[in-house]
């Protein structure tokens, strides 16, 4: 017999059917035995009678919290007193005639019956295959799934191409630090784990796709922050011939679009999104990431905007130097590239911000085409020319072979969910995130490496005295 979801039963009454799962809760009443099996579509009640052949009725008396089982049954009406209206089969029950115990379960460290808030959060990342067991868990899991599920077959039928580019690349001075992996058979050498696939997607434009996109994992190696993760997924896009204008309508209307579809209980507070410039934010909101909500206390209300102008370097007090406010490949609003090395403080971009609720959910801009324009730029940020040509040789040789006008953006999933369900911090609708420090307490990462490895490797560890 083919086993159905438990959400399926109420289709069956009157028949035969097999169901698996988890026993949720067990309450015996003597004579007769309730349990009320638990699969990833919902609860169901079984009963366990005494008219059952004797082993099944003792098997059943077994029974307890969490152990994964399969009973075939027949699906009855309960009587109108009996009735649970908090639940989808609350208007059956399934009268039990053979069961089978998968696997017994230990007392688990917490509950998964509760929404897990009031639950110590180090406790339940080391158990996460536990806590995932918690309805709140799985639905924003499924709610992630019908995003993407959402954007991609948006930007399909929009012409855009999705392509996956590489994990293991180059390590670029371009942003937050690389994480590195030892190339074996070039000892000495090393791969970078991409920060985003900024390169990728550009050469992508040179390669004449005119539009792309990726559900991207970028990973970073940031210092310890309370709401960051070292890898984070993205929808990235790039587009061939276009304006800022043109990035940020294509946005606009996939995020309306999105709202409208999988969460229709929520109100944008203004179409079309409020769109200002970076010194009017911080002239008004003292932020460049205003939350422009007219009722803060409305957890429905979504106030999406769009900051642009941004500066295009910012000053490092603490390093005595010029940083990119974006990154190095954002375009000038000048092509000037004395005054870019000269006057960098006065230099504004098109860099383009997506905010959503007070946070940053997403930026991008438009992209330098002009070499020499991304040489003066890397000379502000302390590389010379020569540096500069060599670890973006590949920009100098591809550009030179035709390169369109191109931009993009790059919406972050996590923080967009993260604020669209309503939870406190992205790790709630990740399925396996890290600590604020990048700890990963289930696998128990990061880890020693046992020494042959490293000797293989060509990788000597030193020591802290």
């Amino acid at each position: 017999m083919e086993r159905i979801f438990i959400n399926q039963t109420i289709k069956y009454i009157g028949e035969k059917v097999k169901v698996c799962g988890w026993v949720n809760s067990r309450r015996d009443h003597g004579k007769i035995i309730f349990i009320d099996l638990r699969d990833r579509s919902g609860l169901v009640q079984i009963v366990f009678t005494e008219e059952l052949k004797s082993e099944i009725y003792k098997l059943s008396d077994k029974l307890r919290p969490e152990w994964v089982i399969e009973v075939v049954g027949t699906v009855e009406k309960r009587p109108e007193k009996m009735k649970n209206p908090k639940i989808e089969t609350g208007g059956i029950e399934i009268k039990a005639e053979d069961l089978k115990i998968h696997s017994e379960a230990k007392t688990l460290p917490f509950s998964v019956e509760s929404d897990g808030y009031e639950i110590n959060e180090e406790k339940r990342l080391k158990y996460r295959y536990l806590d995932l067991r918690r309805q709140r868990l799985q639905k924003n899991l499924k709610i992630r799934q019908e995003v993407i599920y959402f954007m991609r077959t948006y930007l399909k039928e929009k012409d855009f191409v999705e392509v996956e580019t590489p994990i293991l690349t180059k390590s670029t001075p371009e942003g937050a630090r690389d994480f590195l992996v030892p190339a074996r058979l070039q000892p000495g050498k090393f791969y970078a784990l991409p920060q985003s696939p900024q390169q990728y997607k550009q050469l992508l434009m040179v390669a004449g796709l005119e539009r792309y996109f990726q559900i991207a994992r970028c990973l970073r190696d940031e210092d310890a922050r309370a709401d960051r993760q070292a890898e984070h997924t993205q929808l990235d896009i790039e587009m061939s011939f276009v304006e800022q204008d043109d990035i940020l309508n294509l946005t606009e209307s996939l995020y309306i679009d999105i709202c409208k579809k999988l969460f229709p209980e929520k109100r944008i507070s203004e179409i079309p999104f409020p769109r200002m410039t970076y010194k009017e934010a911080m002239a008004k909101y003292k932020s460049d990431k205003p939350d422009l909500r007219k009722n803060k206390k409305d957890e429905n209300e979504l106030a999406f905007c769009f900051i642009i102008d941004f500066p295009m370097f910012e000053w490092h007090e603490g390093e005595k130097r010029w940083g990119a406010s974006h990154h190095p490949f954002t375009k000038p609003k000048t092509d000037d590239t004395e005054k870019i090395k000269k006057t960098p403080e006065k230099i504004i971009s098109y860099q383009h911000d997506f905010v959503l609720n007070g946070w940053e959910v997403g930026g991008g801009s438009i992209r330098t085409t002009d070499l020499n324009v991304l040489t003066a730029v890397f000379e502000v940020l302390g590389h010379s020319p020569k540096e500069t040509k060599e670890q973006f040789k590949n920009y100098f040789e591809a550009f030179q072979y035709g390169v369109p006008p191109h931009g993009g953006i790059a919406p972050g999933i996590d923080r967009f969910l993260a604020i669209v369900l309503g939870e406190p911090n992205i790790r709630e609708v990740i399925s396996f995130p890290k600590t604020g420090d990048n700890r990963g307490l289930m696998m128990d990462v990061p880890s020693k490496i046992p020494e042959d490895q490293l000797k293989e490797l060509h990788i000597k560890i030193i020591r802290d005295k």
